[in-house]
């Protein structure tokens, strides 16, 4: 595909524990869901079920064309070990037309 739109393609934001996250990017990347996972760690503070949290965990910064984020999200679900796993789809309204081209072959 040449010269693809670049608000075909999202960014996903999904946090995760640590010892997760390389297997939720590779999955991702084997189903050719995604064309590319960034892992870096984070220290996340949130509300849940009442209680203050304070957690170092990974974020997964996933590249993806729009067409597959269904398809990702009930995979994130099905492998996640979290009950509410983050799962946020940003729009991309601009970018490299040669990355946007990549990231549209790189997934089905």
């Amino acid at each position: 595909m040449a010269d693809q739109n670049p608000s075909d393609i999202s960014v996903i934001y999904c946090t995760a524990p640590s010892d997760d996250s390389t297997r939720i990017a590779r999955e991702l990347l084997e189903r050719r869901l995604v064309a590319c996972v960034n892992i870096t760690p984070v220290r996340s503070l949130y509300r849940w079920e009442g209680h203050l949290c304070d957690e170092h965990e990974d974020l997964l910064i996933i590249k993806t064309a729009n067409h597959c984020i269904d398809d990702l999200i009930s995979t994130i679900r099905a492998i996640h070990p979290y009950e509410v796993p983050e799962i946020i789809a940003l729009p991309v309204s601009k970018g490299f037309s040669g990355y946007i081209d990549w990231v549209m072959n790189e997934t089905v």
